[in-house]
């Protein structure tokens, strides 16, 4: 009975801590996005609200909450208020079972820098991954707004499509290592990344973890000038900043899960046993530090794809290309040449 109720606060506290960790991630990846982006163009970018501009989520949070909550009056209002929350838990619970580092001692006991470990992650990452789109799509609709419901197709349609490369991406790695635990697959990359192995696939699921938050240059779903800013056009208040506190924690949630496929998680070469292992999770932000400035890169550099260009990328360029890589893979790791093993 000790050991449940052990279990069970350990596991609250490390909830609590991995959703506190994502909200203010995601609030501090926006002033991130706005300073770098300032930069690129010579510019200031916020700096009224605290020292350098360090407060400025903060405001933002204060003014968003302030808002008007307006519900259209043909709207489907139960829908239309659930949709926000059906696009922003799954981006809350994405990292359940993603290790951030080792074992650790915390006070003198030892615990796990993982909130669960399961045999099935990767699973549960592409289920995860996928229910977002319910939201999105089920906000456009319970709008009764054409712009709305034209961007929520949008982005179904664009979802399904990068969905299924990526699915092959995250195949090649799970059938290098011959697992799918997440935990498994970092041990793997002790001495050599994945991406060295499967260079193809980790540059396909960079490509489409872009697509996957409606991030530039594949914000279709959301493009201002087209469908007067798409699936939450008559969002305001709350609603709206839980669509944007998705796409910025689902961008945290894709590149911790990057790193972890490609990368070596919050392994680098035996450095994550430093500090009595508490370097692991230093290393994993660093790597997530690296893909949210390479987010914010492109966006402010590669114009928008034409609809039509995007969707033939995806169903003509990347599938074939990620079910070619997984077939060659899949023949290299029955074949087995010395080459092509994990050192």
């Amino acid at each position: 009975m000790i050991d449940f109720l052990t279990l069970t606060i350990e596991a609250a506290i490390k909830a609590a801590l991995m959703i506190l960790s994502l909200l203010t991630g995601f609030a501090y990846t926006t002033l991130l996005e706005r300073r770098f982006i300032a930069r690129i163009q010579q510019r200031v970018g916020p700096n009224r609200a605290g020292p350098w501009g360090l407060l400025q989520p903060a405001a933002d949070g204060i003014k968003v909450i302030f808002k008007e909550d307006i519900i259209p009056n043909g709207a489907d209002k139960v829908i239309f208020t659930l949709a926000p929350a059906l696009t922003a838990i799954p981006a809350l619970i994405i990292l359940a079972v993603v290790p951030l580092g080792g074992d650790v001692n915390v006070f003198g006991y030892r615990t796990s820098l993982a909130l669960t470990s399961t045999n099935v992650g990767v699973l549960y990452i592409l289920a995860v991954t996928s229910i977002s789109v319910y939201g999105i799509t089920l906000a456009g609709w319970s709008s009764a707004n054409k712009y709305a419901m034209l961007g929520g197709l949008r982005s179904t349609a664009q979802m399904i499509s990068y969905e299924l490369a990526m699915g092959l991406s995250i195949l090649a790695p799970v059938m290098v290592v011959g697992s799918m635990s997440l935990a498994d697959i970092i041990d793997a990359q002790k001495n050599v990344w994945l991406v060295v192995y499967q260079p193809i696939a980790g540059l396909i699921f960079i490509i489409t973890m872009y697509a996957e938050t409606n991030r530039a240059p594949f914000d279709l779903p959301e493009a201002e000038q087209e469908l007067t800013a798409g699936f939450h056009t008559e969002y305001s208040g709350m609603k709206f900043a839980a669509f944007y506190m998705a796409e910025y924690m689902k961008m945290i949630g894709v590149s911790v899960i990057a790193a972890t496929l490609f990368f070596g998680g919050y392994r680098l070469f035996g450095l994550e046993n430093l500090l009595g292992g508490w370097m692991g999770p230093v290393i994993l932000i660093g790597k997530v530090m690296l893909s949210l400035l390479l987010f914010v890169w492109i966006r402010a550099t590669l114009p928008r794809f034409r609809y039509d260009r995007l969707m033939d990328f995806g169903w003509k360029v990347l599938l074939p290309i990620a079910l070619a890589n997984a077939a060659i893979t899949a023949v290299l790791v029955v074949l087995d040449p010395w080459w092509y093993r994990l050192i």
